[in-house]
């Protein structure tokens, strides 16, 4: 045998063994690719040029999210995996906030991007797309001539600015030459019909990308994001239910020569903050509302009055208990979550259990979406309920009447498909992808940081009310009012037996003993003029009052601290039920004894026996004399409480009043309503 004999049959030997050993090896490729160290799956991070890391990873699509409140984001990553799974285009789904756009021009002819963007306040981008914003609306005409894009924009129409964001992108898209496929999609979550504004505008994008990619449809099957690695242990870096990585025994939070703990506070990183009294408002009835008062001192958290403080809450250990049960989930397992695509971050804290991520991270009490049904078709346990499953995501009104109607959560609705049978074969991978992750809450300040420097005041009704279609169903209940309540009750030693759920209030790893509650501030441009002697119009029925309280606490502090103050009138409209839940109806007194005729009050009630209801708008137009007069003086008007009733009912008197008062058409009345909110003078805060 010569050596070019001996050469070949070497490698005959060496080829048979690889395929024999083919699946360790792949094992072991496998493993190297996802250990903890390997730079593959955080290469995307190195770069904020979009383009470089289009072609880096090869993908030939991308879908962007601007989100405020992690909404958008959750239709984004819905849109992307059904993009993978119909038609194996390899997606590319990113947060605006963490990448330029200068070479957005240079993606590839075929690669389209989907914008899905938020809506909030008064039509603005959200905070972590002002860069995105900025970009565009600097581009020329030919900047973005080679882009093809779709676009879905999340708003609500009870707003001036409907999806105000989504229509300046578009409009700034197209100015650049970029080309639209399709019409720009546009949910309205003031009627409640995000979902299927979605559904719709979905269906149609799809049938037009079909025609224009030549995409072959396939039937949709569940690919896994991430890889699931089951481990034995629990250790320092093991999750827990920590609101962030930072709060992990194996890190390190940082602190001030003082002791402070340095932020930043965000949607990344809460501040672990106690409660340091807190109340029930309400003096009878069945609802409840809390007031709390919230410590930041222990941290470099600053807020100005009129800020949101969003709480991060966990679920209940009733619902946890209930969608454990339902999908047969072992609460001990630990796993660990690999991403198969390093364009793409895992979505909590990992490694972690099933049951910290159920109580902590998931939303599983949240609506229910029709795609989701659809999507579970495959993982039906028999085929009487697959059958149900693909009638009811194919018939909007029908979902609507069997599942939206009644309030159900994803387990009820389940529960309520196989009577009461465990849903043993759906897997716990697709159940972290398809859930919604858990978001803060978001509650007006009611206290003044001029007054409360240190100290963070939230008033909170208490969401704890019958089905609406069937009393015999559970309450519906809110996740982070009752956790409150929760706190409140055991707070003070009250009785937590009336409660409909109850909570883990020690969290994990005893983290928020002493009643802390996870926070952040959230900036907002809900503020009193700089000026005091400006004349002040503010309407807030029920919680809505709770910016008021503290932009009076903050006048009140003003006048105490400085002599000759020279305030502007500032006229009050608040309305509650009756005298039971009028809300800080001692403290109003006290406000009016220190600003005098600075401060009035207009009170309604809307519910008392024998006597006719009375809401804020009445009372409005009763005083539309006075609100005229302040407006001519240059007033600026607030609104907060209610988005799809009292603040739409409010606008109209106030088109009213204008339209009757200067003697001109409602059109020109509601043209001077539109300039008063593009120059700051009116603004709201409604839910």
């Amino acid at each position: 045998m010569d050596k070019t004999d001996l050469i070949v049959l070497i490698g005959l030997i060496v080829v048979v063994f690889l395929y024999m050993k083919r699946r360790v090896i792949k094992d072991f490729v496998s493993e190297l690719l996802f250990a903890e160290e390997d730079s593959a799956t955080t290469v995307s991070t190195t770069s904020r040029d979009i383009a470089e890391v289009v072609n880096e990873h090869g993908k030939n699509y991308v879908v962007f999210y601007a989100s405020q409140t992690g909404t958008a984001e959750d239709y984004a990553k819905k849109y992307a995996k059904e993009l993978t799974a119909k038609f194996a285009l390899n997606v590319m789904c990113a947060d605006v906030e963490y990448y330029d756009f200068e070479t957005l021009n240079n993606l590839p002819d075929s690669c389209i991007v989907s914008f899905f963007i938020s809506t909030y306040g008064e039509g603005d981008f959200p905070d972590g797309a002002v860069h995105f914003e900025n970009f565009l609306s600097n581009c020329s005409s030919t900047d973005l001539e080679n882009l093809s894009f779709t676009c879905f924009g999340l708003g609500n129409s009870t707003y001036e600015f409907f999806n105000g964001a989504s229509r300046k992108a578009v409009k700034y898209l197209v100015e650049a030459g970029a080309k639209q496929i399709g019409e720009a999609g546009e949910g309205d979550d003031g009627t409640g019909a995000t979902d299927e504004d979605y559904l719709s505008w979905k269906d149609a994008v799809l049938e037009e990308l079909k025609s224009r990619l030549h995409l072959d449809e396939r039937k949709e099957k569940f690919v896994p994001a991430f890889k699931l690695e089951k481990l034995e242990s629990v250790t320092e870096k093991t999750s827990l239910g920590e609101p962030s990585v930072q709060y992990l025994p194996s890190n390190k939070l940082s602190y001030n020569s003082e002791g402070v703990q340095l932020g930043p506070f965000d949607l990344s990183q809460p501040f672990l903050a106690p409660i340091t009294k807190t109340h029930e408002l309400f003096k009878g009835g069945d609802r409840n509302c809390i007031h709390s008062e919230i410590d930041v001192s222990g941290s470099n958290i600053k807020y100005s009055t009129g800020d949101h403080l969003g709480v991060w809450p966990s679920n209940a250990d009733e619902k946890v208990e209930q969608f454990l049960k339902l999908f047969n989930l072992d609460a001990d397992m630990i796993f660990d979550l690999k991403p198969l695509d390093s364009t793409i971050k895992v979505p909590f804290p990992c490694p972690t259990t099933v049951g910290a991520a159920v109580r902590n991270y998931l939303e599983i009490t949240g609506p229910v979406s029709r795609q989701n049904f659809g999507s579970l078709i495959e993982f039906a346990p028999n085929e009487e309920i697959k059958e149900k499953l693909t009638v009811l995501a194919k018939d909007k009104d029908l979902f609507a009447k069997e599942i939206t109607s009644k309030y159900y959560n994803f387990a009820d609705a389940l529960y309520y498909l196989s009577n009461g049978q465990p849903w043993t074969t759906v897997p716990w991978e697709f159940l972290i992808e398809a859930m919604a992750h858990m978001q803060p809450r978001y509650y007006s300040i009611s206290s003044s940081s001029l007054s409360e420097k240190q100290t963070i005041h939230i008033t909170s009704v208490v969401e704890n009310n019958p089905n609406p279609v069937d009393s015999s169903l559970p309450n519906v209940v809110g996740v982070a009012t009752n956790l409150l309540r929760n706190i409140s009750l055991a707070k003070n030693k009250e009785s937590t037996d009336s409660m409909p759920v109850h909570y883990d209030l020690n969290g994990p790893r005893n983290l928020y003993q002493g009643y802390k509650i996870p926070v952040h501030v959230r900036r907002s441009t809900f503020r009193l003029p700089t000026n005091p002697s400006t004349p002040v119009i503010m309407i807030g029925p029920g919680t809505g009052v709770a910016p008021f309280r503290g932009f009076i606490r903050e006048r009140a502090k003003m006048v105490e601290q400085q002599d000759n103050v020279q305030l502007g009138k500032h006229l009050l409209f608040y309305g509650s039920r009756n005298t039971d839940d009028f809300l800080y109806q001692e403290e109003w007194p006290e406000y009016s004894k220190k600003l005098g005729s600075a401060f009035e009050m207009v009170v309604c009630h809307s519910r008392v026996p024998g006597q006719p209801k009375v809401y804020v708008q009445h009372k409005v137009k009763e005083y539309a004399e006075e609100v005229l007069k302040l407006i001519h003086e240059g007033a600026f008007l607030y609104i907060c409480g209610d988005a799809k009733n009292m603040a739409h009912s409010v606008n109209t008197t106030l088109v009213d009043i204008l339209a009757e008062g200067k003697n001109i058409s409602k059109d020109e009345a509601n043209e001077m309503i539109k300039m008063l909110k593009t120059t700051g003078r009116f603004q709201e805060d409604v839910w």
